[in-house]
């Protein structure tokens, strides 16, 4: 875990303005700080790939910059001694704190360097700001000991909390926040900003991405097209034939959560075709043939029972829990088999 204070290992920002589609939200934020009504505590929440850390690093951005102050709607000026602090990764009033390994626990010693943090004048006479993220990552101990400094926060002290699953968040951290959720955004007001990242392929990728534009914009990524490839290679040898125990070595070198991904995002869309014979809404229409032979071999109450497995192994991941890989690929390889050919 790291609890990392600005002026001493450095606290890169992604951004000093918001994404495009964050204009709604963005422009709430900036009224209640120009109104001096700035909450002490805000929760940033919504699914991973909507921006949540751009738009938390815009609102630092702001909150510590010396000049957008009553602007109406203005980010970060950029110019000022603030930013430039921010710009270098050294502002003494910002801590950020997150686990130091993906997927693993904030623990309690980081929340006792934030309670101790929130105790102390700001250095530069404005307001103290903490980003805490996933908040979903606290263990029981550690945000217990947050409660006290969400509690009594003590003037201009601002804490944003990030969550891509905010019903795992303790429900006492939860209420001492003001919930701000960021909702997928329509194509219109993503696919502008998708195209410059991704040129012809962004209608195609927003769709494989379920909405999530900045999901999308990794979707587009080689590694990500190499691996849609090695699972289509799979899944045709499974149809094929193929053992799947041998046929695992397609994936060995792949991450696990990517791979239950796709292997989610395919059950999802084969389910809705087998439910109700609709195939205009697949996130790969280049998958219509796989799950067309899918539909047919399968039950769709198969179909389920290997979603929830998925999704179970998926969630293991992400609350920290190791599972063997290999094995996890290889089980899940077999059940995908057996209704293949059923």
């Amino acid at each position: 875990m790291s609890a990392t204070r600005s002026s001493d290992d450095g606290v890169t920002l992604s951004s000093f303005s918001p994404l495009p589609w964050q204009h709604s939200l963005w422009q709430h934020f900036t009224a209640v700080h120009d109104s001096g009504r700035l909450p002490h505590a805000v929760m940033l929440s919504g699914p991973s790939g909507l921006g949540k850390q751009e738009l938390a690093d815009a609102m630092i951005a702001r909150v510590l910059c010396r000049t957008a102050q009553g602007k109406p709607g203005a980010a970060a000026c950029g110019d000022c001694h603030g930013c430039h602090m921010l710009a270098a990764g050294h502002h003494p009033d910002l801590m950020a704190v997150s686990p130091q390994d993906v997927g693993k626990m904030i623990r309690i010693d980081p929340i006792r360097d934030v309670n101790r943090f929130v105790a102390q004048t700001a250095q530069q006479g404005g307001y103290r700001v903490i980003r805490l993220q996933p908040a979903e990552s606290m263990n029981i101990a550690s945000a217990n000991a947050l409660l006290k400094s969400l509690e009594e926060p003590g003037a201009n002290t601002l804490f944003i909390l990030l969550s891509d699953m905010p019903s795992r968040v303790l429900p006492t951290i939860r209420s001492r926040c003001q919930q701000w959720p960021l909702v997928i955004p329509s194509a219109e007001d993503s696919l502008p900003w998708l195209s410059e990242q991704l040129g012809e392929d962004a209608q195609s990728l927003l769709r494989m991405a379920g909405g999530l534009p900045q999901l999308a914009v990794r979707l587009g990524e080689a590694d990500q097209r190499q691996l849609r490839q090695a699972l289509r290679e799979l899944f045709d040898a499974l149809v094929r034939g193929g053992e799947p125990v041998a046929e695992a070595w397609r994936l060995e070198r792949q991450p696990l959560s990517q791979v239950l991904w796709y292997g989610i995002a395919w059950l999802e869309d084969l389910i809705r075709m087998g439910l109700s014979g609709n195939t205009a809404q697949l996130r790969d229409p280049s998958l219509e043939p796989l799950l067309r032979q899918a539909v047919k071999n399968g039950r769709t109450r198969d179909w389920f029972k290997l979603l929830d497995f998925a999704r179970e192994q998926r969630r293991l991941l992400a609350a920290g829990g190791n599972p063997n890989p290999q094995l996890v690929l290889e089980s899940w390889l077999v059940r995908w088999a057996a209704l293949l050919r059923s």
